[in-house]
């Protein structure tokens, strides 16, 4: 077994609860809150294409996608590279779009940087998980 030294765990767990902090957000579905963890250029690519943040954000403040559930399953896998994080986790999530209810079963890849201190999303890559 390797064991990853204590500043690297001490990212690790820095980064899950940025990132339970952030899905906690999503299921608020405050807009302004999900916003303060995604840098300006953020992109979410999913089957439907590539979402900036503005476009998701502007989905959440109309009321036309709203969260009731979101769960990671399992632990997130974790990988440094300079300054950047990447963040890989299985998730379990119950949304609405538009009045219809989706429930989602996905593997998402996070890339992570710090600016001004904090740590914000760069990138969101969703990829539904096989039943």
């Amino acid at each position: 077994m390797t064991t990853r030294p204590t500043a690297d765990r001490s990212v690790d767990d820095q980064l899950v609860t940025v990132l339970d902090e952030w899905m906690a957000a999503i299921v608020a579905n405050d807009a302004d809150r999900i916003g303060a963890f995604m840098a300006d250029e953020w992109v979410m690519v999913s089957e439907n294409g590539l979402t900036t943040a503005e476009r998701f954000l502007g989905f959440v403040r109309s009321g036309d996608l709203t969260h009731s559930d979101m769960q990671r399953v399992g632990d997130p896998r974790i990988r440094r590279h300079g300054e950047v994080v990447l963040l890989t986790t299985r998730a379990t999530n119950t949304a609405h779009y538009q009045g219809t209810r989706f429930d989602a079963d996905e593997w998402t890849t996070d890339a992570f940087t710090r600016i001004d201190g904090r740590w914000q999303c760069l990138l969101t890559q969703i990829t539904a998980a096989r039943p």
